[in-house]
């Protein structure tokens, strides 16, 4: 299966400003799950120049600056990535790694520290977390299954266009939260299991099927010997090949689209677009939408699928003795993220 995007952002600016080094993580990942075939990006005003690099969690990120004054910034991206991953289960997981707390042999540990660092995560959290793990037996994956299928199914889902993601806490407290926040609540309560997990954005298929489409988030755990496995509490599902990952981080910030800043005090005015379309060999779905300043919507090739289709689907892969199977799986889904630049 093959994903193609193309996303546009444009921040206006009252006055001329001055843009301050930014940082654009708009390039798909390469891993086992998910290969770029192709990918563009353009910036205006062209920058005075750039750098790429690969960050600490293996991000391909762009470094611009810029030397003249400018009243708006533009960034474009296209892209088609194929789609590698069906059975989000295809692996075996054995021994103290299935239990909880969960614990890392060295030197992995350490450097997994910050990804498992809950001395900041709330009380009503450590509870909630420890709640689900004992509701599991203390089983890791049965933990992260029960965990990401109770967030989706007892919290309600809000859209939030701009703005960074809530304290874990406030969702909790508020039973409601966009992807971004619910992704948060997520990694903390693994956080307070032991489990490293991680802040990821990036998009998903189902966009291809709603009249307004933003970039989305969702989490990632680190398990032993398997390695980093996305789940998406947003829509109760372990993530195959419906998500394509873009950036992540230990912290939301390390995971923004585009992140910087400007000098010159003007306030800004963001507008983005978003188009996706999937080719499954046999079908072509096709979608995209306008969000931002102005009220524009679009239409799709067809109407969206209910979640709970996409959730039977994958229901051959949740049962825990399933985990070693490599048959051919089902794809996941998901749906929203934070303003590319809260900054702006």
């Amino acid at each position: 299966m093959k994903i193609t995007v193309e996303h546009s952002t444009v921040y206006r600016y009252d006055f001329p400003v001055y843009l301050e080094p930014h940082i654009f993580r708009l390039r798909p990942r390469t891993n086992s799950a998910q290969r770029p075939l192709t990918f563009d990006i353009r910036i205006t005003p062209t920058p005075a120049g750039t750098t790429e690099c690969m960050d600490q969690d293996g991000n391909l990120a762009i470094n611009a600056w810029f030397n003249a004054p400018t009243r708006e910034l533009s960034v474009v991206s296209r892209f088609t990535v194929e789609m590698l991953r069906e059975n989000p289960f295809d692996y075996v997981l054995t021994g103290p790694s299935l239990n909880l707390p969960m614990w890392y042999v060295e030197p992995l540990c350490t450097a997994l520290t910050p990804y498992r660092n809950d001395t900041h995560v709330a009380e009503s959290v450590k509870q909630y977390a420890k709640s689900a793990a004992a509701g599991a037996e203390w089983n890791a994956l049965s933990f992260l299954l029960a965990l990401t299928r109770q967030i989706f199914q007892t919290f309600r889902q809000v859209i939030r266009p701009n703005g960074p993601p809530w304290p874990s806490d406030r969702t909790l407290n508020s039973m409601e939260g966009s992807c971004r926040d619910l992704a948060v609540l997520f990694c903390d309560a693994c956080r307070v299991m032991g489990i490293a997990a991680r802040f990821v954005s990036g998009y998903e298929c189902a966009s291809a099927n709603n009249r307004e489409s933003y970039m989305h988030a969702w989490a990632e755990v680190y398990l032993p010997v398997v390695g980093w496995r996305g789940y998406d509490p947003s829509r109760g599902l372990a993530v195959s090949n419906r998500h394509v990952a873009v950036a992540a981080g230990f912290d939301y910030d390390l995971a923004s689209p585009v992140a910087g800043w400007y000098s010159g005090g003007s306030r800004s005015q963001m507008e983005a677009s978003l188009s996706l379309q999937v080719d499954e060999g046999d079908e072509n779905i096709s979608g995209g939408s306008t969000n931002g300043a102005s009220n524009n919507s679009s239409r799709s090739s067809r109407s969206a699928e209910p979640a709970k289709q996409v959730r039977d689907e994958q229901n051959q892969y949740d049962r825990p003795e399933s985990y070693a199977e490599t048959s051919a799986g089902t794809p996941a889904s998901m749906a929203v993220i934070a303003s590319p630049t809260p900054e702006k």
